[in-house]
């Protein structure tokens, strides 16, 4: 989840991805963060949101696959074990930032 800083007002002048001193966690989802974030030029255009989730669904596929045995993660190359290891350890940083539009929802 992010973490945001208020001014003296309470409104929302700083987010940032890890926690700090001053800094309060809010929902990813939160109306206020989702305005601040259009307002300074960070909101994502529908078709990088699409990809986002698109992005999502190929790594939950990739995982599966490991899983099954069907592949191995030493399978695939390189360059695609880097990018999946830090895909993974900023998705497990970022907590349970929810791309997929639902926590219930089942692919």
């Amino acid at each position: 989840m992010p973490y945001v800083k208020r001014d003296e007002q309470g409104l929302i002048t700083t987010i940032k991805l890890e926690a700090g001193e001053g800094l309060e966690e809010v929902p990813s989802s939160s109306p206020e963060l989702l305005d601040f974030m259009r307002r300074m030029g960070l909101e994502q255009s529908t078709l990088q949101q699409s990809d986002m989730r698109l992005v999502r669904v190929l790594e939950d596929l990739i995982d599966l696959l490991i899983d099954r045995d069907v592949i191995r993660f030493t399978d695939l190359p390189l360059p695609a074990q880097e990018k999946l290891m830090e895909r993974r350890s900023m998705r497990q940083s970022l907590g349970a930032l929810d791309l997929l539009g639902g926590a219930n929802e089942t692919i």
